[in-house]
């Protein structure tokens, strides 16, 4: 007898189990689509043969924004377009990237973790050499954190990348560079 009521107690524990794990799964699932505005600061080098510039790296502020298509709750889809200047003497473009790519993403609680690989094109006006326009190979590898303050909002405090580009500039055709991302990110969806 009792090892029928100890069978019985557990099928019912058991039956429960999938309504638990559906109720934590709709609390931390990913949202559908995420919109993302920011500050990005760019540090980045190259090789000035023409000698317009006295270093060789220089750190571009600037700001763009990202949208996410999450296809499920471990991965989504990443597009971005973001813009440069350099501030010297006066503000001015030198920058834009275009960049698309894979994120895996961590959705559990309030600090969401992901990393990404993403590729697309970097399209300079008089940033390297005062070659005209350049159009060029741009790839940003990292990740970060965000930080849900609600359903539908959430912040970027950290993401951290390296940034690679492939400018001709007369020896090594290709600037390394770090990338610090910080931002507001609005859910849409679920």
């Amino acid at each position: 007898m009792r090892t029928i009521l100890g069978v019985f107690a557990v099928l019912v524990a058991l039956a429960f189990v999938p309504t638990a794990w559906a109720q934590e799964s709709s609390e931390w699932a990913a949202p559908r689509m995420e919109v993302y505005a920011g500050y990005d600061l760019l540090h980045t080098n190259f090789n000035d043969e023409s000698g317009a510039y006295n270093q060789s790296s220089f750190n571009l502020n600037g700001g763009g924004g990202q949208f996410v298509y999450n296809v499920n709750n471990w991965v989504g889809a990443v597009s971005e377009v973001d813009g440069y200047s350099l501030l010297s003497d006066r503000i001015r473009p030198v920058l834009m990237t275009y960049l698309t790519g894979p994120r895996f993403t961590l959705h559990r609680g309030r600090l969401i973790p992901y990393v990404h690989t993403l590729f697309g094109g970097a399209y300079s006006r008089d940033a390297v050499n005062n070659t005209g326009y350049t159009n060029v190979f741009g790839m940003a590898v990292g990740g970060g954190a965000d930080v849900r303050v609600n359903r539908h909002l959430a912040v970027r405090p950290l993401q951290a990348e390296y940034f690679l580009m492939k400018f001709p500039d007369g020896e090594y055709n290709r600037q390394n560079g770090f990338r610090y991302s910080t931002g507001v990110i609005f859910n849409l969806g679920r």
